[in-house]
């Protein structure tokens, strides 16, 4: 029993640190993506390519004067970024990093908890990041704040819908909700991942994922152009820097479990499964962030009309067709 939860604490040690290391240099990758697609340099001053401009990111924010605005109600102000950041980085406790090592002659799975109910567990989580934005602008007392609170909550329960349907044909067809089970259901060929199954729900869950991470061009509720900065306008300092953690470590969350629903998982030849993981994810920060620097913001209605009027009747489609392509195989 001890070492049960000796071998638990610290799975959840390495994947916090993993997770929270990736979520500062995603921040690099960005600067530097975006600043190549621009014709520019990015982060090259702080360390050996600017490796260390991370670093320095995380020191100058927790060194900055934190402002409170003296209308704000202080404990939902404070609470508002970790309620964010927590529901972030706790999806992933059912998300499978690798398949299995052995220590000692004992199996230990890469996995925090293996639930057998791993999607409802990531979408119930995921969902009570809406209360932390929704808390952040109500209680900044911001006009700003409070309209990109508002925008963001209606934004995110939009999408969440899309999202769900997307998830829904892969579940159809494994029959299953949890994600190792998912995983282990692609091995064996490349044609066995979900992908080339369900094409139309992989893209319904990417746009959407991309949506709900309130990622451009689905920005809206941070949009400079209308509302300075959204539902964070009021924070400084560390709490803002929470928030920032927060949005990249969703961006973490949604690519891993695309690639887990969709892509195998940890599946691949030749190299360790925890490595084809990774490249996966990365691949799909990398489209996040290809994204970001080509396209242009939609504007709020255009936002809601593609949501309601495009994805969700296309997420009702795919799972009837998924459905009768079910029945008539027996």
């Amino acid at each position: 029993m001890l070492l049960t939860i000796v071998i638990i604490f610290v799975k959840v040690l390495v994947i916090f640190a993993c997770l929270m290391t990736a979520i500062a240099y995603t921040t690099y990758m960005e600067r530097k993506v975006v600043a190549h697609i621009q014709h520019r340099i990015g982060p090259n001053r702080v360390g050996p390519f600017g490796l260390l401009q991370p670093v320095a990111d995380a020191i100058k924010l927790l060194f900055k004067e934190v402002i409170e605005p003296s209308s704000a109600n202080k404990y939902v102000y404070i609470f508002a970024p970790v309620l964010s950041f927590v529901a972030a980085i706790t999806a992933f406790a059912v998300i499978p990093v690798g398949n299995f090592i052995n220590i000692g002659g004992r199996r230990v799975d890469l996995i925090i908890s293996n639930l057998n109910i791993g999607i409802l567990f990531i979408l119930a989580v995921s969902s009570l990041g809406i209360y932390g934005i929704i808390l952040a602008g109500w209680s900044s007392n911001s006009k700003y704040s409070l309209l990109g609170g508002i925008r963001s909550t209606a934004q995110l329960i939009s999408y969440e819908v899309a999202i769900g349907l997307g998830i829904i044909g892969v579940l159809m067809l494994s029959q299953t909700l949890s994600i190792n089970e998912i995983v282990r259901q692609q091995s064996g060929s490349i044609f066995n991942w979900y992908f080339f199954k369900q094409p139309v729900a992989f893209f319904i869950y990417f746009i959407s994922a991309i949506a709900e991470t309130n990622r451009s061009p689905f920005d809206l509720p941070e949009a400079e152009s209308e509302l300075v900065a959204g539902y964070h306008t009021e924070y400084s300092g560390m709490r803002f820097g929470i928030f920032y953690l927060g949005e990249y470590a969703n961006m973490i969350t949604v690519s891993a479990i695309a690639t887990s629903l969709f892509f195998g998982g940890w599946n691949g030849p030749f190299l360790p499964p925890v490595i084809w993981f990774m490249i996966k994810v990365f691949i799909f920060l990398f489209v996040y962030i290809w994204v970001r620097g080509t396209l242009p913001r939609l504007r709020y209605d255009q936002l809601m009309r593609f949501g309601w009027k495009v994805l969700f009747p296309l997420g009702l489609a795919n799972i009837l067709v998924t459905a009768f392509i079910l029945v008539m195989r027996g």
